[in-house]
């Protein structure tokens, strides 16, 4: 048996934070209390400092002259955001030319839930709010919060057969690519398309970068940032767009394959194994510095860039940048007068969209599918279960929130779609945790 690493005082400290990490309901708890932290901080006598903070400027400065001047708030959803997207891009990508998403019947189901789970929720919303500034909100009951369902969903541990998460992942996947298409044909405008040639012509560089097999990730970064985000920005295309877009170029194949990658680290190994140790110091010697760092380049070059980057930067998308995205938009004054929600339809087409619409569309899209023997659910999932999964789905948060700041500057209409978000989320989380629970049991594969 292979020996444990030797503790260290600060393990104790270390551990339980890594354990935390690594447990995959714990970005929707994180999530939850941001959100808690918002509301406080918006009710309570920090609500000024709290909103003039987020509304203080900064940015660069060149010759005299002011550029990317943006408030917090604006640095948060457009910077911040930008890496979100990123992740979000690659796991796409991922997911595309290797996992859920690469089998064409695997994939369908959860394809044809995503977007009945994303047209019926923009119906309902514009049958409520067919005309003016109001219908501009299409958007936002639209998107599934995937962190937040899937924390739910593994509260339920051993309960949920491995199917149904998979299912939940992959529909939230392409949740989020139908959210991205929205934002990008219908929630741009006054593009300079100077700019805007620039950026997609950086993005050829990159592309043509991976296919001569670059694999170098500052190369990547620097044009990615300096380049395609920065002159997306200036064009008024969403950043958003840019990492998406730039996630797709980062190279998913391996320098080396299984095989010579297995034989060049026995090699080593045995290399390693065999160099004379130093006495009495626990430093290496040049030799066995040497031995390692050629170990470390074999398993670099067996390893896509694209998931080396996935790995490194969805802890800090999970545990930063989406806190900080809710504690800087999730902040409604719950002081308001009930009746002035219901001066418009924009909170009740968001609540209903989100409650009523993705439920519809989830389940009702899938069921016709199946109907008509087009495709047939995963094993272990059934009908009850799908209804479960769509009111989990019904939670939009971060997506709904983000679309919401995109589509209204009144703050009003933005704080009736928050209330609708939330009060969504809050039900559909609970109706979902409640049927999934019922109807559930211990599965063999998970125990």
């Amino acid at each position: 048996m292979i020996k444990s690493y030797p503790t260290k005082p600060i393990d104790k400290i270390t551990q339980p934070v890594q354990r935390f990490i690594q447990q995959e309901k714990s970005g929707g708890l994180l999530l939850g209390i941001s959100v808690i932290i918002a509301l406080i901080l918006a009710n309570s006598p920090l609500s000024d400092g709290y909103h003039h903070f987020l509304e203080q400027t900064f940015g660069f400065q060149w010759n005299g002259e002011s550029f990317f001047d943006f408030t917090v708030h604006h640095w948060i959803n457009d910077g911040l955001m930008s890496v979100f997207f990123f992740v979000v891009g690659l796991e796409l990508k991922r997911e595309i030319i290797g996992g859920e998403l690469s089998n064409p019947r695997k994939a369908m189901l959860p394809i044809v839930a995503a977007v009945g789970g994303m047209v019926m929720p923009a119906l309902i919303f514009l049958l409520l709010n067919p005309s003016g500034e109001m219908h501009k909100g299409w958007g936002i009951p639209m998107a599934t919060d995937i962190a937040f369902a899937l924390g739910v969903l593994f509260l339920l541990g051993k309960k949920i057969p491995l199917s149904l998460k998979v299912f939940l992942t992959a529909l939230a996947i392409v949740d989020d690519l139908g959210a991205v298409l929205v934002i990008a044909f219908f929630y741009t405008s006054n593009i300079e398309m100077t700019y805007l040639l620039i950026g997609l012509g950086i993005l050829a560089v990159m592309y043509l970068g991976n296919k001569l097999g670059v694999r170098s990730i500052f190369f990547f970064a620097f044009l990615g940032i300096c380049g395609v985000w920065t002159c997306f920005v200036i064009s008024g295309v969403h950043a958003t767009i840019a990492a998406v877009l730039a996630a797709f170029t980062i190279p998913a194949d391996v320098k080396i394959k299984e095989n010579l990658f297995i034989a060049k680290i026995s090699s080593y190994l045995e290399r390693f194994k065999n160099l004379d140790p130093t006495e009495n110091t626990p430093t290496l010697t040049n030799d066995q510095l040497h031995v390692l760092e050629k170990i470390n380049e074999a398993t670099n070059a067996a390893t896509p860039p694209l998931q080396i980057l996935e790995h490194a930067m969805h802890p800090v998308v999970t545990f930063v940048i989406i806190p900080i995205f809710a504690i800087a938009n999730a902040g409604v004054s719950l002081n308001i007068d009930i009746n002035s929600l219901f001066d418009t339809n924009i909170a009740l087409g968001v609540a209903l969209g989100l409650l009523v619409g993705k439920v519809l569309g989830v389940v009702g899209f899938t069921a016709v599918f199946i109907k008509l023997k087009i495709a047939q659910l995963p094993e272990g999932m059934n009908i009850r279960n799908l209804l479960g999964l769509g009111f989990l789905a019904s939670i939009g948060f971060t997506m709904s929130l983000f679309v919401t700041s995109l589509a209204f500057s009144h703050e009003e209409y933005q704080t009736q779609a928050k209330i609708g978000i939330f009060a969504a989320s809050l039900i559909g989380g609970i109706i979902g945790y409640i049927i999934l629970n019922k109807d559930s049991k211990p599965t063999q594969t998970d125990e």
